[in-house]
């Protein structure tokens, strides 16, 4: 089995080759590359797979339009979601690279939909994330301490929470308690703090990965968090603000693994940032297997 690794923005993942759907990608093997010890070490897995093939399984399951490519994104832990930011910036890259689509621009399915992407002349990746929508107040727990943030959907949930304080004064490793009644399938959840003038530095916990370095949807409901906050000049966020359209403007969005720039467009987002392979190779079989070698059955030293 063909591999790649990459990351946008220091958050990484393993992309899986497979054109003709024909990987059985198991909750268990997804979980086994993601390992930082013992796999390939990943943020989330993201097997390409090509919306034409005949072949049955879960690829294709979205209708793609005009996308000849299927991003079918899986969490650390195995779990399916619908959408990566971050990933598919990647996955973009990954096809370009291979010469499997047609830049600058070429659209790729998701389980949130088809999405367009380009490639930058500066190398970045920008991709048309569509309407973020706006889902109203809502309120988390971490560490005993509440928050109140924006619910936000990116075809993936999030709670963006602004707060006044030094982001390094809080601790994300642990995931938050979220109102399931609110959030039923779990969400990401973002700490935001303003540093500018549309200028925002962003700590997130992701819905089956845990914390990392960046999350490229979570940097888009950020900005929209962000952007709300400024509109009504105060950080508790009013019932009028769901389902309104944020407020246009450029956001530039600061994250432990780099930096990401957010558009938000009346009728749509962009997300914009870096994304590079980092490696390739092929999974070891008897890894693959999960026939290891104990210490027993190894050659005696010489």
């Amino acid at each position: 089995m063909r591999f790649a690794k990459g990351h946008g923005t220091e958050n990484d993942f393993v992309i899986l080759p497979d054109p003709d759907d024909e990987v059985d990608l198991t909750g268990d093997l997804v979980a086994r590359l993601c390992d930082r010890r013992a796999g390939l070490g990943a943020d989330g897995v993201l097997r390409a797979v090509r919306v034409a093939s005949p072949a049955p399984g879960s690829g294709p399951a979205v209708s793609g339009g005009a996308a000849e490519w299927f991003m079918d994104y899986r969490n650390a832990d195995g779990s399916v979601a619908e959408m990566c930011g971050n990933g598919i910036r990647v996955f973009g890259r990954y096809l370009l690279d291979h010469e499997l689509v047609r830049g600058p621009e070429f659209a790729v399915a998701t389980r949130a939909g088809t999405r367009l992407v380009r490639a930058e002349l500066d190398g970045a990746i920008t991709v048309d994330m569509g309407l973020p929508r706006v889902l109203g107040a809502g309120r988390a727990t971490l560490a005993g301490r509440p928050f109140d943030g924006l619910a936000v959907s990116l075809g993936n949930p999030h709670l963006a929470c602004v707060v006044r304080d030094p982001l390094d004064d809080f601790d994300v490793s642990q995931p938050p308690v979220l109102d399931a009644e609110q959030f039923p399938d779990g969400a990401n959840f973002e700490l935001v703090r303003f540093i500018g003038a549309a200028h925002i530095e962003m700590r997130v916990h992701e819905r089956g990965s845990g914390p990392t370095r960046s999350c490229g949807t979570g940097a888009v409901a950020a900005a929209v968090a962000a952007a709300v906050t400024a509109a009504v000049a105060a950080v508790t966020v009013p019932a009028t603000v769901r389902d309104a359209p944020p407020p246009p403007g450029r956001w530039t969005v600061d994250l432990p693994g780099g930096r990401l720039q957010v558009t938000l467009a009346p009728r749509t987002s962009f997300l914009s940032g870096p994304a590079v392979i980092v490696a390739e190779g092929e999974l070891d079989e008897a890894w693959l297997s999960g026939k290891t070698v104990t210490p027993d059955q190894s050659s005696p030293a010489a």
